[in-house]
C-alpha cells in the first residue's frame, strides 16, 4: 500500500516505542507497528512531552479538587494541569484530519476510561475518569473512533475499532 493511501490515525507516542514515559521508557505495541501500520499512517503524540514536560519526569496522577480534575505529581509538589490544558487547546485543532486514535491505558493524560482519581492523602477516591487529553479528544471529536491499545487484543473490540476507523 502506498503511503498516501494510508488512513491517518493518532497514537500515543509511547506505543510506537518512543521513550517518552515518565521513567523514559516506552510501551511499544508490536501489533500497532507491525500490523496496523500497514493500513494506518500513525501520527504520534505524547501530551505530557507536548506540554513541555521532560523524560524522565516525576510520575503523575489525577486528583479531584473542587469538582475539577488536576494533574499532580505523585509527591504532590507540582500541578501540571495548566500546562496540559494549554497543550490540549493548541493541539486539538490539528487533530481534525485524524480518522481514529489509539491511546495508552491507565495514563492520567491518555487513558480512555477507568483512570484512578486520588484524594489529597494519596488514596484512590474512584476509578471513573478519563485522562485529560483523552477526555478532550472525546469532547472535541465525539464521533472519532478511540481505543486503548490493550483492548485491541480482544478480537471483537479490535474488529469494531478498525471498522469504525474505515467508516469515519
Amino acid at each position: 500500500m502506498i503511503r498516501s493511501a494510508k488512513i491517518p490515525v493518532g497514537i500515543s507516542a509511547c506505543l510506537l516505542g518512543l521513550e517518552v514515559r515518565h521513567d523514559k521508557g516506552h510501551k511499544h505495541s508490536r501489533y500497532c507497528t507491525g500490523v496496523l501500520s500497514r493500513y494506518f499512517e500513525f501520527r504520534s503524540l505524547c501530551p505530557e512531552m507536548g506540554s513541555g514536560l521532560s523524560a524522565p519526569r516525576k510520575a503523575m496522577h489525577l486528583t479531584e479538587q473542587d469538582g475539577m480534575l488536576r494533574l499532580i505529581t505523585t509527591d504532590g509538589l507540582r500541578d501540571h494541569t495548566e500546562l496540559m490544558q494549554d497543550f490540549i487547546d493548541r493541539a486539538m485543532p490539528s487533530l481534525a484530519p485524524l480518522r481514529g486514535y489509539i491511546l495508552m491505558a491507565k495514563s492520567p493524560s491518555c487513558g480512555m476510561e477507568r483512570i484512578r482519581v486520588y484524594n489529597d492523602d494519596g488514596h484512590v477516591q474512584h476509578r471513573e475518569a478519563s485522562g485529560l487529553f483523552a477526555a478532550a479528544l472525546q469532547r472535541h471529536y465525539p464521533l472519532m473512533p478511540l481505543e486503548e491499545e490493550g483492548r485491541l487484543n480482544d478480537d471483537t473490540l479490535r474488529e469494531n475499532f478498525i471498522e469504525r476507523v474505515f467508516l469515519y
